[in-house]
């Protein structure tokens, strides 16, 4: 309710993914009703998501009074409450316990280059005999050679120093194969990226981590290459998985590969790299053996947080002047560095937001929205004003699990406020309409960048999000439709 989703899921991810390896209880049985539960919590306030702030400063920047920040929070308590009961009880159950422990028996599969070494066992085999080492267990899909050549994949072809094998396997396949046949998962004579000065790290040193790319991360729309973790991390990208149908968008050159939301990089480094990378607050590292951090400074935190969300509930301040007191109380406390600072304001968030106001203006601007929200009322001309409201909802909670809940939020909030000006009622209700709707983004796993996450995480498919994320969509969405017109006064005329 008062951070944002995303470094809530990010941080709940390992923890629960251990809870799972230690419980012996299916990780997938845990991990979803986490995500919808944040997202309930996330409408509960103005500032839970990005998507609520959208729709308070359009609907401000268009004449509205101002939203406080706890004017919609008991309502979202008596509705998200009944939601939150259904995804105790109901969702654990509809979900497949497709893993008992989510690395041990179903690892990822990563797509890799095993670079054939000058001297290595592998130089001078040929392919069947290269199989043969491995028992007949590596799948190769193809033989890469020089800039532009595939080799044909025959029994007889002799491999070649500089040779790249594509090849698909679990993590400790792939460190299997790399020693049984002298190669490297890595570009043949590149120093060692896991140690400042290029130097061997000691074998027990070594240590593999699996990071989930999200829309937040250094990783994220950039290539393994131009990531160039070897500088920022000392950590060396060894091999990438992407789930479902998009596997098999990775091809070529791996390095040059474009990360989206969801991916997951394989990467090896010291085992100080590694630790470092999970403290990492841009970074998903998804082992669930992360240590707790010492809270030598948490108390301090906690007390200007409090007193951030008390003065702006009370109305001494605006959230955004308390916020910025805070943010500086913070750095002179030494609980925030400049560091942390600029890392928790994203380019693209801030973008998106400017963006998005923007068009928001611009819909109205040129009349787009009266011209839309005319037609809605046309067509729902006759039904009582609830009903028209609660269709309104719907509309918006199922365009949020198509395109995404800030496009959702910024097209919707303009043609509530014209479409309840032309039935001559209370814009307010409307208003929140498209917020709680914008909200409900439970029932595909694009709908919000948390539900990414947590896809890859575990393990989940498309099928998994709708059995559960439909039916929690419709019973928020009657839970508001009965609620709005009785906060608001709404009459069935």
């Amino acid at each position: 309710a008062f951070v944002n989703d995303t470094p809530v899921v990010v941080l709940m991810i390992p923890i629960l993914i251990a809870i799972a390896r230690r419980t012996r209880k299916p990780a997938t049985r845990i991990l979803l009703p986490m995500g919808l539960a944040t997202i309930i919590g996330g409408m509960s306030t103005t500032i839970g998501t990005s998507t609520n702030l959208l729709v308070v400063g359009i609907a401000h920047d268009m004449g509205l009074p101002q939203i406080g920040m706890f004017d919609f929070t008991f309502m979202v308590l008596l509705v998200g409450g009944t939601g939150l009961l259904y995804i105790a009880l109901v969702v654990p159950r509809v979900l497949p316990a497709r893993d008992p422990n989510i690395v041990e028996t179903t690892p990822r599969i990563f797509k890799a280059q095993l670079w054939v070494r000058e001297g290595g066992a592998a130089d001078g085999l040929t392919l069947s005999e290269a199989l043969a080492r491995t028992d007949g267990r590596m799948r190769i899909q193809e033989i890469q050679r020089g800039e532009n050549l595939i080799v044909a994949k025959l029994p007889s072809v002799r491999l070649q120093p500089g040779d790249r094998l594509l090849v698909t396997d679990t993590a400790s396949n792939l460190k299997q194969y790399e020693d049984v046949l002298g190669a490297t998962l890595h570009r043949s004579g590149e120093t060692d990226a896991s140690s400042p000065d290029g130097a061997v790290p000691a074998d027990d040193d070594l240590q593999l981590a699996e990071i989930v790319v999200h829309r937040g991360s250094p990783l994220f729309l950039r290539t393994v290459e131009s990531a160039q973790l070897g500088r920022r991390s000392n950590l060396r990208p060894l091999a990438i998985h992407r789930g479902g149908q998009r596997t098999a968008d990775v091809t070529g050159q791996l390095d040059q590969v474009r990360l989206r939301a969801g991916d997951v990089l394989l990467v090896q480094g010291s085992r100080s790299a590694i630790e470092a990378l999970k403290f990492d607050s841009s970074m998903l590292v998804v082992d669930g053996t992360t240590d707790l951090p010492r809270p030598h400074r948490a108390k301090r935190a906690l007390a200007v947080f409090a007193s951030v969300i008390l003065t702006a509930a009370i109305g001494i301040m605006p959230i955004a002047l308390a916020a910025l007191i805070g943010f500086g109380l913070l750095l002179v406390l030494r609980c925030l560095t400049w560091r942390d600072a600029a890392a928790a304001l994203p380019t693209a968030v801030i973008m998106i937001i400017v963006t998005s106001l923007a068009l928001g203006k611009a819909l109205v601007g040129t009349g787009m929205a009266e011209f839309v929200a005319a037609g809605f009322v046309a067509v729902a001309a006759g039904l009582p004003t609830p009903v028209i409201l609660s269709g309104f909802m719907l509309i918006v909670a199922i365009l949020t699990n198509i395109v995404s809940n800030n496009a959702a939020a910024v097209i919707g909030t303009p043609i509530a406020i014209a479409a309840a000006q032309q039935l001559g009622v209370n814009p307010m209700p409307f208003v929140l309409a498209v917020l709680f709707g914008a909200n409900m983004s439970f029932a595909t796993p694009f709908g919000y960048q948390t539900n990414l996450l947590i896809m890859s995480a575990g393990g989940y498919r498309f099928a998994d999000f709708l059995k559960a994320g439909i039916p929690l969509a419709v019973l928020l969405w009657l839970g508001f439709s009965i609620a709005l017109p009785m906060f608001y006064d709404l009459h069935a005329t």
